[in-house]
């Protein structure tokens, strides 16, 4: 059986630093796209989705933190961001654009390669099969499309999102730590701080409660870190 070689579309407007992003990937099995132009990034996701994006933030015409909320509308693709401008760190930590990870220039061309792979790892790993959350709540997630389900609505989540649901759901009325919320989702144990995961979690309780209405099922413990709660249907 012949191996599907997959995409990664380098969005970088330094010619020679995408060339060296390109030549690394390649020697890793991967197929590279290059685009240098912020306004040609959506036409060709839309036109070919690509398995993987690596993003630049500073991008002439349309910036990449704009391109990572336009994507975010119609495509939950793994999308890594690149960024040299420290007072972007903040944002990008907390990954309000809708982000699945960040690296931070000057790199290097081996670690954004082990980053790609391990998110694309972890993407592979969340398409298995969907499971119902809890025994009795109809909260249905479907990992293949990043889905969730509740009472006939649906949501998109992110693929660190999904990650997050999915380890508070396994054991529900469980309190789950910050930590262990950072290690299921980071498994190559970089330092990142608590409201990392508490972005994360608030915007995962953001978009549950727009098919979900009142009924929030993660609740915080103070200095302990968050648990899912398991609800009774309604008729």
């Amino acid at each position: 059986m012949e191996k599907t070689v997959q995409r990664i579309l380098i969005v970088e407007d330094e010619p020679k630093l995408a060339s060296v992003l390109q030549g690394y990937l390649q020697q890793a099995e991967f197929d590279c796209d290059i685009i240098g132009d912020g306004a040609l990034v959506l036409p060709a996701i839309k036109a070919a989705s690509p398995d993987l994006v690596l993003l630049d933030v500073m991008l002439p015409n349309i910036d990449g933190v704009t391109l990572c909320q336009q994507i975010r509308t119609f495509s939950n693709i793994p999308i890594i961001m690149t960024t040299a401008r420290v007072a972007e760190i903040d944002r990008l930590i907390g990954l309000e654009t809708g982000a699945d990870d960040y690296i931070c220039k000057p790199y290097s061309p081996r670690e954004v390669v082990a980053r790609v792979k391990a998110l694309l790892r972890r993407t592979a790993l969340a398409t298995s099969i969907p499971h119902e959350a809890g025994s009795s709540m109809r909260l249905t997630m479907d990992a293949e499309r990043l889905l969730v389900h509740f009472n006939g609505n649906s949501v998109s989540l992110t693929q660190i999102e999904f990650e997050l649901l999915q380890a508070l759901t396994v054991r529900p009325g469980v309190i789950v730590s910050r930590d262990r919320l950072m290690t299921t989702i980071y498994k190559d144990h970089r330092v990142v701080s608590d409201r990392t995961i508490d972005s994360h979690i608030k915007k995962l309780r953001r978009k549950l409660a727009s098919i979900m209405g009142s009924e929030d099922p993660i609740s915080s413990v103070y200095g302990a870190g968050y648990r899912f709660t398991d609800m009774p249907s309604r008729v």
